[in-house]
C-alpha cells in the first residue's frame, strides 16, 4: 500500500472534501440543531438542488442574485440555478405547495447551498444551512421564538460565550426616509454605517444640506450600540414615526425574550442594517467567540412569499454549520466527534459466530463493525482506536474460554472476560468497570 502514488485529482476553488472525523462533527451539529427545532414543533421540508433561475430570482435580493451559479438546461433551453439560499426556495414551497395547509407553516429545513466568491477570498462557495421559517405570524412572539431557538441551540452544542446581536431595519429606514438624498449619498451613508466607520459617515453627513437632528440621527447610528440602554438613548434621538415605532417593537420582544430567560446572551445593534433589501422588521446574528463570522443569521422578511403569490408574514433563521464546526473546534472540551461502539476481532477460522455475535450487538442499538482483515491483536486495536470505536470484542484465543468473548476498552486496553449468554439478555451492557 505504502507504493501507491496518488494521482492528481484537484477540486475546484472553494469547495473541499471533508473526511470522516469532519463529517461526524458536521453529523453532530446538525443532529443537535434538528432536535431542538423538532422540540420547537418545526417540521422537515427538503428542496431542490435545481430551480429555473427566473422562479428563483423572485425571491433573491440583488447581492444574493449576482452570487447564483447559472446554466443552460440542455432538455428545456431554460436558464437553471443552483440555489445560493434555502429560504426563497421554502417561500416558493408555501406560496405554491401548501394552500391545503393551516397557517402558521413551521417549516426547517438542512442543505447545502453554492454562492460565487472571489476566488482569493479563501471564502467556501459551499455553504452548510440548517434553519427554520415561521410563516403565517406578525407578532413580536414569533420573532422571539427565532431567537429563544438560537439560543437554545448553541447552548445544546456546549457553547457559553456567545452573543446575538439584534437589530431592526425599520429604524434606519425610518431615518433615511425622513431625509431627502440622493440615491449615491444614501448608498454612500449606507456602507459607511454597515461597517461602523464612523469617520467616514461624518465625512458624508457634515456638508449635507438637512436639519441638524437629522444629522444627529445619521451620526448617532455607528454606536447605537449595547444592552437595553440602547433603545432609551435612540428615542431620545430619532423624531420620525418609523423609527420610534421599530424601537417599540424591540422592547416587546426583548420583554418575551426575559420570560425566555435567554436575555443575558444579547445585544441590540441600531446600525446593523444588514439585509435591508430583504428583510422587513427585527433581525438578529449570533457571534460565538473566536469566530469573526456569524454563526447564524435571520429575522423578519414580510414581503418573500407575496412575489410568488401569497402574502404571508415570515420571520426564520438559519444556522451556518461551517461557522459552528470552526467554532467547536476551538472547543477541546467539547466532544464532537462520533464514536462507534464496538470492533469485532475474530481469532477463529469459522466467521459464522462473530457475524451472530455482531447482528446481536447491533440489535441492542451498539454501532460494530467486523474487523475482516486479519492481523494480530495490538494492530487490531490501534485501529479501532484511529477510528475512533470504543470497544474491541476478541472471539477466540488465549484471552476467555469457549463459552465467553473478551471485552477491550479501547481508551486503556483494559479487557474483560463476558459470558455469551449475556450477550443474550436484553440488558446487556458494554460497561466495564475499572
Amino acid at each position: 500500500m505504502s507504493h501507491i502514488i496518488p494521482i492528481e485529482a484537484p477540486l475546484p476553488k472553494g469547495v473541499t472534501d471533508f473526511l470522516p472525523e469532519k463529517a461526524d462533527k458536521i453529523g453532530y451539529i446538525e443532529g443537535k440543531i434538528r432536535t431542538v427545532f423538532e422540540l420547537w414543533g418545526f417540521r422537515r421540508v427538503i428542496t431542490p438542488l435545481l430551480e429555473f433561475q427566473d422562479v428563483m430570482a423572485a425571491g433573491l435580493g440583488e447581492e444574493l442574485k449576482e452570487k447564483t451559479f447559472r446554466f443552460d438546461d440542455r432538455q428545456t433551453g431554460k436558464l437553471l440555478a443552483i440555489p445560493s439560499d434555502i429560504t426563497p426556495q421554502v417561500a416558493r414551497i408555501v406560496a405554491t405547495r401548501m394552500h391545503g395547509y393551516p397557517l402558521p407553516h413551521r417549516l426547517c429545513y438542512n442543505g447545502r447551498v453554492l454562492r460565487h466568491t472571489e476566488l482569493q477570498s479563501g471564502r467556501s462557495r459551499e455553504i452548510f444551512q440548517s434553519g427554520v421559517e415561521l410563516i403565517g405570524l406578525d407578532s413580536p412572539e414569533a420573532d422571539a421564538e427565532m431567537v429563544a431557538m438560537a439560543v437554545e441551540v448553541l447552548r445544546s452544542l456546549g457553547f457559553e460565550r456567545f452573543k446575538l446581536d439584534l437589530g431592526h431595519v425599520g429604524f434606519f429606514r425610518g431615518i433615511m426616509d425622513a431625509i431627502d438624498l440622493d440615491a449615491p449619498t444614501r448608498l454612500a451613508l449606507q456602507e459607511a454605517i454597515g461597517k461602523k466607520d464612523v469617520s467616514a459617515v461624518k465625512l458624508l453627513v457634515e456638508p449635507l444640506s438637512i436639519p441638524e437632528n437629522a444629522k444627529e440621527e445619521l451620526l448617532s447610528l455607528p454606536r447605537l450600540f449595547g444592552g437595553r440602554e440602547v433603545l432609551e438613548e435612540a428615542a431620545r434621538i430619532v423624531t420620525n414615526a418609523a423609527s420610534k415605532q421599530a424601537l417599540d417593537n424591540i422592547a416587546q420582544v426583548l420583554d418575551l425574550l426575559d420570560i425566555h430567560g435567554v436575555s443575558d446572551y444579547l445585544t441590540i445593534d441600531l446600525g446593523e442594517i444588514r439585509g435591508l433589501d430583504y428583510h422587513s422588521g427585527l433581525t438578529f446574528e449570533g457571534f460565538v467567540t473566536g469566530i469573526g463570522e456569524a454563526v447564524c443569521s435571520g429575522g423578519r422578511y414580510d414581503n418573500l412569499t407575496a412575489r410568488y403569490g401569497f402574502p404571508a408574514p415570515a420571520t426564520g433563521f438559519a444556522f451556518n454549520i461551517l461557522s459552528l464546526l470552526s467554532a467547536l473546534e476551538r472547543m477541546p472540551d467539547v466532544e464532537a466527534s462520533k464514536t462507534r461502539d464496538v470492533l469485532v476481532f475474530n481469532l477463529r477460522d469459522d466467521r459464522r459466530e462473530a457475524l451472530e455475535i455482531a447482528q446481536r450487538l447491533r440489535a441492542l442499538g451498539y454501532t460494530t463493525a467486523r474487523d475482516i482483515i486479519r492481523r494480530e491483536f495490538d494492530d487490531s486495536l490501534a485501529y479501532a482506536r484511529r477510528m475512533n470505536i470504543l470497544h474491541m470484542m476478541v472471539i477466540g484465543g488465549p484471552y476467555c474460554s469457549d463459552d465467553e468473548v473478551y471485552l477491550v476498552r479501547v481508551a486503556d486496553k483494559h479487557g474483560v472476560a463476558v459470558r455469551k449468554a449475556d450477550l443474550m439478555k436484553d440488558g446487556f451492557s458494554l460497561r466495564i468497570r475499572p
